[in-house]
């Protein structure tokens, strides 16, 4: 220490970011004028100057959520798939999300709402715990979280079964049609064999898909038990059942469809309030056709955080021992280890334990106590 009006700063321990307990310091004057000796509540308004001010530490839960999302594109013949395949499959295109993954990270910041004073009275103080603050954890308070920007899914696909087919959409009929001819008394209809090209319906288009994809299936089987008059070995065998499944698979998406999915990472953060009675929050919500969106935005069904602080217990102290007693002190908190549940309805999506100190309890600590 450099004079007796300054406060010896003795310990360096790691950013309060994630890890922290007790106090962050907010100012760093080291003049101090008379005043009281206990901390007090620092008023809103600009510090005065010359007095050292710090803030109590509040705990914020980020929850990082991650949902996958699924755009199923019906089949073209999906409606035939029943007669011809014996398939039960889905008949319209669907947009679905799904929660995949939560995690719930518990990060440390300035209570703003509980700055304190400290005025050292002219006398040397050992003020230790209030190293446990570090400007650049002021500053991120101010600037922000430090997340990265939550981004939203690119312009939607278009389902594609082009090529899945080998047949012709286009079929030979042959129509008999009359014209009439003129004789030398009378006139009569002569037929006449016209054969022209029609378009195959839908359903005549998928009854062929369904003969190639039981084609396929015989030929593979024929291969694999050696009914056929080619001769296949090694890996050649392997490639031929290979490329035979392939078609097969590719003729199956003509009547069952296919799905794209997409994955949607959201950050959301939870301010603990002590002065709420009950601990429920809504963390996020979840829309069927929007994926995951912020507490305030109604469309969506929502995922409420439900915690349940555990209390901590006062210390019995001698009254008559501690009255008239006055001293230095620092305020610093006690965190309550809370129960922390993510539920999805009546369904328990997560729990965890984790330290959250504004449901915990305001001590005071002497600074002329060491901590180490």
């Amino acid at each position: 220490m450099e004079n007796s009006s300054a406060i010896s700063l003795s310990r360096q321990l790691s950013p309060l970011r994630r890890h922290g307990l007790a106090v962050l310091l907010c100012a760093a004057a080291v003049s101090f004028a008379p005043a009281p000796s206990f901390a007090q509540e620092q008023p809103s308004g600009e510090d005065p100057s010359g007095i050292l001010t710090y803030s109590l530490p509040a705990t914020c839960i980020a929850v990082e959520a991650e949902a996958v999302r699924e755009q199923f594109f019906a089949g073209p013949y999906a409606g035939f798939a029943s007669k011809y395949l014996g398939l039960d499959v889905r008949q319209e295109d669907a947009v679905t999300y799904t929660l995949t993954k939560v995690d719930l990270i518990p990060y440390t910041e300035a209570d703003q709402s509980r700055r304190f004073v400290l005025n050292a009275k002219g006398n040397e103080a050992d003020a230790t715990l209030l190293k446990l603050s570090s400007e650049g954890l002021v500053s991120l308070v101010d600037g922000g979280s430090g997340h990265d920007v939550s981004w939203r899914f690119p312009v939607d696909a278009r389902a594609d079964f082009a090529g899945k087919g080998i047949t012709y959409n286009l079929s030979e009929s042959a129509t008999t049609l009359y014209r009439t001819q003129k004789g030398k008394s009378s006139q009569g209809k002569v037929a006449v064999r016209q054969d022209m090209l029609v378009e195959k319906s839908l359903e005549k288009r998928a009854a062929e898909a369904a003969s190639m994809i039981f084609d396929l299936r015989k030929k593979r089987l024929q291969i694999i038990t050696g009914d056929t008059d080619a001769t296949f070995s090694g890996e050649a065998l392997g490639a031929a059942v290979a490329e035979l499944t392939r078609l097969e698979e590719e003729y199956l998406l003509l009547f069952t469809g296919y799905s794209e999915t997409q994955t949607q990472k959201m950050t959301f953060e939870v301010v603990p309030d002590p002065s709420k009675g009950s601990q429920i929050y809504i963390a996020f919500r979840l829309s069927d056709t929007e994926g995951l969106l912020p507490a305030d935005n109604l469309s969506g069904k929502p995922v409420v955080m439900e915690i349940v602080p555990q209390p901590v217990p006062a210390v019995e102290l001698d009254k008559k021992t501690a009255k008239g007693v006055k001293t230095l002190s620092l305020a610093y908190r006690v965190p309550a280890a809370c129960t922390v549940k993510l539920l999805d309805g009546m369904d328990v999506i997560m729990q965890t334990r984790m330290l959250i100190y504004q449901l915990g309890r305001e001590c005071n600590l002497p600074v002329s106590v060491k901590v180490d």
